[in-house]
């Protein structure tokens, strides 16, 4: 190719190119030649084809569109690229994720009483004990076995799962619900997740955000705040039942924002954070000999693996964004994954450095929906590390990931490494 050529707009709409990893090669082609560029969106996956959007790649400009959200709505077509369909979006407007200031700024004052720091800190010697319980069984089951084990299905799932339904308040006996919801709202782009999409009138796949799809989960929210009235404890759906000033609606979009976000943001992450230690035995062991310094390399494994890939906005006005025209009513799509690797930023983006600083990865967002479960993530994250490094003197995979089909979020379903 003439290096004058300017290289052709590369798909990052696509799922299915995700299951194959993030196409970081077409993101850097984004930031240096497209770096706000039209992206069609077909029919996929039995999903109907999208009127399209402007895929943002570069770190500034991901975060001009989070913070400046008088122009760039989440109220007006909510935060995920697909359009919902029309009669759900008042229902999908409900949830704080999909509101702007100043309603958003009320919900997330009222949240934030229950999500407090001290009681989330009460959780790190339960999280260590959990987390150096799994992988003592994973570790054993290991030295039965080939010295190999899935650290998704017998670890990360399960500590995330588990720390959720501790902070939550939800019986340890319900997990498996919180999986299966958060499998069904998460993965609905992968047809191996929870047992494919489901099916709606005409047989097209049912929107996992309307009504219909979350009646159960409302049901059970709904449940579970009568109990803790009558049974009040130390959890965040005491203090959010205890609320008078949250409305019966409101409680049932915290609690799917808080079992869904809560869950996969650390889901992703975690098996994300032991691959790329795996894949930089390096980096693994710079880390065993500087353990204290492991917060910085949080916040490097949170960069090189975001748990979130892409949040959609759709623009309120016209407006400008690195010289493109965009139309109010446009679908505008930040890229937390090509953010966090743009050159502009940060000093060889593509090699893991443990203890990079400064880091200014935008994995939590940035702007008004600032992730609110920052802080706890970042705790069991550490946690689970610091022990994986006790525990583990080597970390080496054992066989390729298999990777959650979505452009949303950076799953990993599966992932065997050397545990002997």
């Amino acid at each position: 190719m003439n290096p004058r050529q300017t290289p052709p707009v590369p798909d990052v709409f696509d799922p299915r190119r995700y299951a194959d990893g993030v196409p970081h090669t077409a993101y850097r082609i984004l930031r240096d030649h497209h770096p706000v560029a039209w992206q069609e969106e077909p029919e996929v996956l039995g999903w109907p084809a999208g009127p399209g959007f402007w895929a943002v790649t570069r770190h500034a400009d991901v975060v001009h569109v989070l913070k400046d959200s008088a122009t760039y709505s989440s109220y007006l077509g909510a935060t995920q690229i697909r359009d919902p369909d029309p009669g759900d979006l008042p229902f999908i407007r409900r949830m704080m994720l999909n509101q702007d200031p100043p309603d958003q700024g009320r919900l997330r004052r009222l949240v934030s009483r229950a999500f407090t720091p001290r009681r989330i800190d009460r959780f790190a010697e339960v999280a260590r004990a959990r987390a150096q319980a799994l992988l003592a069984g994973a570790v054993d089951r290991a030295r039965a076995g080939d010295g190999t084990g899935d650290v998704v299905a017998a670890v990360t799932d399960e500590y995330a799962l588990l720390n959720l339904a501790d902070l939550l308040g939800v019986p340890g006996s319900d997990r498996g619900l919180l999986l299966h919801w958060t499998q069904r709202v998460i993965g609905y782009q992968d047809p191996d997740e929870a047992g494919g999409p489901r099916l709606g009138a005409g047989g097209r796949p049912m929107d996992p955000r309307s009504p219909t799809a979350l009646r159960d989960m409302f049901g059970y929210a709904q449940e579970l705040a009568a109990h803790k009235r009558d049974h009040p404890a130390d959890d965040i759906m005491t203090t959010l039942a205890m609320d008078p000033e949250l409305t019966g609606p409101e409680l049932e979009m915290f609690f799917f924002l808080l079992t869904i976000a809560g869950n996969d943001t650390v889901r992703a992450a975690a098996p994300g954070g032991l691959l790329a230690l795996a894949d930089h035995p390096r980096a693994y062991g710079a880390l065993r000999e500087r353990p204290g310094r492991l917060p910085l390399a949080v916040e490097e494994l949170l960069r090189w693996h975001p748990p979130v890939l892409s949040f959609r906005r759709t623009a309120a006005r016209d407006t400008e964004l690195a010289g493109q025209r965009i139309r109010a009513g446009d679908k505008v799509v930040v890229f937390h994954a090509s953010a966090n690797r743009d050159e502009r930023v940060f000093t060889a983006p593509d090699r893991l450095e443990p203890f990079r600083t400064p880091n200014p990865h935008v994995s939590f967002g940035d702007g008004p929906h600032v992730c609110l479960g920052a802080h706890f993530a970042r705790l069991q994250l550490g946690v689970l590390y610091e022990e994986t490094l006790r525990t583990l003197p080597t970390l080496r995979p054992a066989a390729p990931p298999a990777r959650l089909v979505s452009n949303f979020i950076n799953g990993i379903k599966s992932l065997r490494l050397h545990l002997t």
